[in-house]
């Protein structure tokens, strides 16, 4: 399907189109989205997704195993590379506010197929991230009751016990975000709002009695004590997983775009936002636990992470209260990955670049929302689950897969973005919907752009890199060590046969199926 012929676009809806509507149909497309989000619940959308109690919650244990304590400077680092890369994406979310915004993006920067596969990467790299999002209640709901360990009795996700509890609770969740992704997008929307304010005060609150219940000084952070991994650059390398995954989705923001009240000049704002705030408190989270541990060197930050430091610093009671909160985050950024995976499903689908895409478009008048598309996340990111039954291993490998997957399509848009830029093709003209400019780098755009590209592929090589001690600590498990190369060369793989079908079959046009659109002209 192409979106700019009009004999392809279905008819307007009988109403009139309000203001925000008319950037949409200058697309080709009607709106069947509901346009109920204002500016909080934008944000929301991409701070939910990043969810930095989840996130940092998840993986600070990995990252101290591998770099100790010098691993937090891995965090400013990775905190400017991905800003370099939201700001990209800024100006992008302003000129094309649409549903499925890294294939629309990389579509129109480039050609047709460019932008499926990287819609197609995207997609999937977010299914990942839902089931790998899922999985943190292990890191959480046992160490606040020890009934939730509903299968065997060690609660560590590296045990064969903790593995398959994790995919246990992970499914149970998966069940509920999946209802509230069918239900209504205001009831969505409530949810993130509040979920995500819960979150914030919840940081802000465990980083103050962090720091105030420290137990060493931040001279501490310069040094590898406890790190599994030899020499300096090669902790810093591994320990930069933890927050290289922390800081992805921010793009959320411009997925939600065509259910956004004035998403040219909201969207921007919101996914700089999203970002900066999470960066800010998942950097002074890493610290404060740093600092308030109990004991650097007894193993625990590098088995039970952070909340090992919240118990034992803080004692059960305000440490436990303060897990509730993580646990409304888990759920939260669930909620909030898979349903920016569904806005994926449905733009790809829209334009019949999926199978089965008449029923992934169709969207419940009722409602607002792709129902279709929650089913399918839902099923396939429980799917992925079951890998944790098979070995504890899947556990790092779903986490690393999904990040590098995310990177690689952040990627296709910062590299064709780039082309664009270097050739004169892309402009800041244009203005936003209340009559002022397009947000714009305006002549800082080729050296943010060339560096975030250059960030994106080095981060994206270090994610994939198949280390042994990474990935098959335990040795004899060649296909974890290899997981994240041969998903994605299996990911690849498949696609290309199905746009090969296609083409057989006739059902992609020779020139592509959505025509490269100038910047200029968003």
């Amino acid at each position: 399907m192409t979106t700019a012929s009009p004999s392809d676009v279905r008819p307007d809806p009988p109403h009139s189109p309000a203001p925000d509507d008319r950037s949409l149909t200058d697309f080709g497309y009607h709106q069947e989205l509901h346009r109920s989000l204002g500016r909080y619940a934008s944000f929301a959308a991409g701070f939910s997704f990043i969810s930095v109690l989840t996130t940092v919650f998840q993986f600070f244990a990995f990252g101290y195993a591998f770099g100790g304590p010098v691993f937090f400077w891995t965090w400013p680092v990775v905190l400017v590379g991905q800003f370099l890369v939201a700001a990209c994406f800024a100006e992008l979310a302003a000129r094309y506010p649409l549903s499925g915004a890294i294939y629309q993006w990389s579509s129109r920067l480039s050609t047709p197929a460019f932008g499926w596969f990287a819609g197609w990467i995207m997609v999937i790299g977010q299914v990942v991230v839902v089931a790998a999002a899922a999985l943190a209640l292990q890191m959480v709901l046992p160490a606040i009751w020890s009934g939730f360990q509903l299968v065997g009795t060690d609660p560590a996700v590296t045990s064969a016990d903790g593995a398959a509890n994790a995919a246990l609770l992970g499914v149970i969740l998966l069940v509920l975000t999946t209802v509230v992704n069918i239900l209504d997008n205001r009831v969505m929307s409530l949810i993130n709002r509040v979920g995500v304010t819960a979150e914030i005060i919840g940081a802000v609150l465990i980083i103050v009695l962090l720091l105030t219940h420290s137990e060493r000084t931040p001279s501490i952070t310069f040094h590898t004590t406890g790190g599994a991994q030899s020499g300096l650059f090669g902790a810093l390398l591994v320990g930069s997983f933890a927050a290289a995954y922390v800081m992805i989705g921010f793009d959320s923001a411009g997925e939600m775009s065509e259910e956004t009240h004035a998403p040219r000049r909201t969207a921007p704002r919101t996914i700089l936002t999203a970002l900066g705030a999470a960066g800010v408190l998942g950097g002074l989270l890493v610290l404060g636990g740093l600092l308030a541990a109990p004991s650097l060197t007894d193993g625990h930050l590098s088995v039970d992470g952070l909340s090992y430091v919240l118990t034992s610093s803080l004692g059960d009671g305000v440490g436990k209260v303060l897990l509730a909160d993580v646990v409304v985050a888990i759920a939260v950024a669930t909620l909030a990955i898979q349903t920016a995976a569904c806005r994926m499903l449905f733009s790809m689908a829209r334009d019949g670049q999926l199978p089965f895409a008449s029923r992934l478009a169709r969207v419940n008048s009722r409602t607002g929302m792709p129902t279709v598309p929650a089913l399918v996340v839902g099923i396939l990111a429980a799917a992925l689950l079951l890998l944790n039954f098979a070995s504890p291993e899947a556990f790092l490998a779903i986490g690393t897969t999904c990040i590098v997957m995310l990177y690689l399509a952040y990627a296709m848009v910062t590299g064709p973005l780039l082309i664009r830029r270097v050739r004169g093709e892309f402009t800041s003209e244009g203005t936003d919907e209340t009559g002022a400019r397009l947000f714009s780098l305006g002549r800082w755009g080729i050296p943010v752009n060339a560096l975030a590209l250059l960030y994106g592929l080095l981060m994206t090589v270090n994610l994939a890199w198949p280390r042994a001690e990474v990935y098959d600590p335990a040795g004899g498990h060649w296909y974890f060590q290899w997981f994240t190369v041969i998903f994605l060369l299996v990911t690849l793989l498949v696609g290309g046969l199905y746009r090969a079908l296609r083409a057989q079959r006739g059902h992609i046009a020779p020139e592509g199926v959505l025509e490269a659109v100038p910047a200029e002209s968003a």
